[in-house]
């Protein structure tokens, strides 16, 4: 199969067209699934849940409709529709061929803003049949989300559904981009000493998203007569004849020009959501000092910064994409902005709380970047000319943005459920997310923008050879493959890659690597009983004391192994190459991820017994590590007593753990021995107002690696936990050893994890 490479229009980001598809298909099709939030485990569970019990809630909705928030899901709950007449700039491909698209929205919607969303795809292209279908849809959901539906369609029928339903209706081709936009445009006003009243303005385009810019910059200040429009015809100026709408002549000015590079001339903005190339670099050339470019048209831009920076250094450039400075990317506002306006239950998104979005959206910018914000992008990201615009992962927007959204409701009269402690609010909206998620992904993004080559020691199995292509084409690095070469140029066209040389394969049979690592591992087990040719049987036939010795003599950066090999083995051949980090201990973690929650397991792999000093450290190494994901570390010594009770032969090394991080003057909450109720559940935790622990604890450690594991296996499989790991921690070099029920996005986020030095 020839390697047919897409690029996405938000990114750099290659991969195949079987890799999409793959990914849409694998474990279970789509992308989203409903999943019932009360036990439903019992008969009478069942009764409560449908006949008879719920009977009960709907009278209470009958007699009160506003009791829907209160009894079913509507308040969270938020319907991405669209009929398929514009997908993605790909055109008019149909309702059906939308549904991946919606799917994802709706995905966005849940991991930004734990906003609950379904797609609903409209097989109509006749602007009232959808109006009549969506508007019939009210009383199932708390907003709607309208995509990819063309213009000038999709005014009309934005227009009718807020004026016929009474809850948020946004089109967010047109308003997302707008508000990002109109922030990213007032910091680089701020920037360049310019104010909204006084810019000249050009924006080329003149579809949904370019005619809804233009409406909301003009809200926010920007004088009409000095904004000038231009289409495919060329400048919409008032009089002119061809090619007009009402939503094009509400924008036409009085004006001699005609052409975008007449309009151009001494213009303080460009805002083009248009085509590639559209802005020529001799046109920039004519702008005003320090012109401000948005060039937003997708995949490509009207114009790259390179190019306009090469004709004006003094340019502030923003894209859409995620490769240069300034990404205009809507999922910085659209999950925010409705998680605002369903938490006050606002009856609308009105252009107030548009402007909200955009002002707190601006002022974020300006704000001190967090480090873990600044750690994703590989720099210390800073307000001026090249970050105008928060980065899409910075964990306060949901804090900020709802906030700001949802105060503009009810300044506009348009909240049914006004905030009274804007303090709490904002607090809550922190605890909506499970930090973890917002880092693993920052974590990605480190990788990104810092490459690193990671081992990957059993190639010629597919599904590491599936995450060693996914880790080369996302752009974290190049992988560099174990096994046999031909095996591997096999498999690596079976699976859509076109030119299988161009990836490095380590054989041993082969490799030049191999004289260097005989050398290497006779020295080091010599005195351990192992002659020369014990050792270069060793490097020849054993896939991971190969790899081990790849990855010590730096030909990578990090190393994954283990899916054809028990943890256990898989660790004792390792070990025979690379050492323990100095003064630390081998051992492992689970990261057990719940929707708002992450726990930390160790040592789950490795000390079948530890002592009082390795159970100490196994602590601090873990509190390190969720510090690094997000969490202030609450650690719990787990046993099956609490404070002495029952008594028991091992409490001793835990009781003595704790004193030891006493005597360190550890800087995180720790306390023990206690059973897991009294480290995790708060009605239990009172019993005990002398443990110092804040709240339930989010590290724990355990005993033995017999409970440890068994607690993690068993939390897998019958919690339902996504689970990462488990992570290798204290080696000398960054290894990870998969899981052998391990799939490829396991191994991948291992991989990610190792080359990012996370679990180091």
């Amino acid at each position: 199969m020839a390697e047919d490479l897409t690029q996405t229009s938000e990114s750099n980001v290659r991969f195949t067209e079987r890799e999409a598809l793959f990914y849409h298909s694998t474990i279970r099709p789509g992308k989203i699934e409903i999943i019932a939030s009360k036990p439903m485990a019992t008969q009478r569970d069942l009764s409560l849940a449908y006949s008879p019990g719920v009977a009960v809630p709907v009278q209470a909705i009958a007699d009160n409709p506003a009791a829907a928030y209160e009894y079913t899901a509507r308040g969270n709950l938020v319907a991405v529709i669209s009929n398929g007449t514009a997908i993605l700039g790909m055109g008019n491909l149909g309702a059906l061929a939308s549904k991946p698209v919606m799917e994802g929205k709706a995905v966005l919607f849940k991991r930004f803003a734990d906003v609950d969303s379904i797609d609903i795809e409209v097989a109509t292209e006749d602007p009232d049949k959808f109006i009549e279908a969506v508007a019939l849809l009210e009383p199932s959901f708390g907003g709607i989300n309208l995509e990819d539906i063309k213009a000038p369609e999709c005014f009309v029928i934005e227009q009718a559904l807020r004026e016929r339903m009474k809850i948020p209706v946004m089109h967010d081709d047109q308003h997302g981009t707008a508000i990002i936009a109109a922030a990213g445009l007032a910091n680089a006003c701020f920037l360049t000493g310019r104010r909204f009243e006084d810019v000249k303005v050009v924006v080329n385009g003149a579809g949904a998203s370019a005619l809804a810019c233009t409406a909301l910059i003009k809200s926010m200040g920007v004088r009409h007569e000095n904004v000038t429009v231009c289409d495919r015809s060329g400048v919409i100026y008032r009089g002119r004849e061809g090619g007009m709408d009402q939503w094009k002549s509400a924008h036409a000015i009085d004006t001699t020009h005609r052409t975008l590079e007449e309009a151009l001339v001494g213009a303080d903005i460009f805002l083009g959501l248009s085509a590639a190339g559209a802005l020529k670099p001799e046109w920039v050339e004519k702008m005003a000092p320090s012109p401000i470019i948005f060039a937003m048209a997708n995949p490509d831009p009207e114009i790259t910064p390179p190019a306009a920076k090469a004709v004006r250094p003094d340019a502030i450039v923003a894209t859409g994409r995620s490769d240069y400075p300034n990404q205009v990317n809507n999922v910085l506002g659209f999950p925010f902005i409705f998680r605002g306006a369903l938490d006050v239950r606002a009856t609308a998104i009105n252009e107030e709380m548009k402007i909200a979005a955009a002002t707190a959206i601006a002022e974020l910018a300006r704000e001190s970047v967090p480090d873990e914000v600044a750690a994703a992008y590989g720099k210390s990201h800073q307000f001026g000319p090249e970050y105008i615009i928060p980065a899409p992962f910075d964990p306060r927007l949901m804090e900020v943005v709802s906030s700001a959204v949802a105060k503009a409701a009810m300044d506009t009269g348009v909240a049914q459920k006004p905030i009274e402690d804007f303090d709490a609010y904002r607090t809550s909206l922190k605890a909506r997310l499970n930090p973890t998620t917002s880092v693993l992904t920052q974590v990605y993004e480190t990788v990104k923008a810092n490459p690193r080559r990671v081992i990957f020691a059993e190639a010629e199995n597919e599904i590491v050879l599936r995450a060693a292509i996914q880790y080369r084409d996302y752009g974290y690095g190049e992988p560099v493959l174990v096994g046999r070469t031909e095996a591997v140029r096999t498999k690596l066209q079976e699976l859509g890659v076109s030119n299988p040389d161009d990836w490095q394969i380590e054989n041993s049979a082969s490799s030049v690597h191999v004289p260097a690592m005989i050398a290497l591992l006779y020295e080091k087990l010599q005195r351990r009983g192992f002659m020369e040719r014990d050792v270069r049987r060793m490097v020849n036939q054993d896939r991971n004391i190969f790899a081990s010795a790849l990855l010590k003599l730096g030909v990578g950066d990090a190393l994954v192994t283990g899916i054809t090999r028990t943890f256990a083995q898989t660790m004792r051949e390792v070990r025979q190459v690379l050492d323990p980090k100095a003064g630390q201990l081998p051992f492992g973690i689970h990261l057990m991820i719940g929707k708002n929650y992450t726990v930390f397991l160790a040592d789950t792999t490795v000390n079948e017994r530890p002592g009082a000093q390795d159970l100490a450290r196994i602590a601090t190494e873990t509190a390190a590590v969720a510090r690094r994901l997000g969490h202030e570390p609450r650690v719990a010594f787990l046993s099956y007593s609490t404070f002495g009770n029952p008594s028991g032969r091992w409490l001793e090394p835990l009781r003595d753990a704790v004193a030891i991080l006493d005597e360190q003057n550890a800087d995180f909450e720790y306390e023990g021995e206690l059973a897991p109720d009294a480290a995790l559940n708060p009605t239990v935790m009172k019993n005990y107002p002398f443990s110092r622990l804040s709240g339930p604890a989010n590290v724990l450690v355990m005993p033995g690696l017999q409970s440890a594991n068994i607690s993690a296996k068993l939390l897998r499989e019958l919690a339902g936990n996504a689970t990462i790991g488990p992570m290798l921690i204290g080696m000398e070099k960054p290894v990870q050893i998969i899981p052998m029920t391990a799939i490829a996005p396991d191994v991948l986020t291992l991989a990610v994890l190792a080359a990012a030095g996370v679990a180091g």
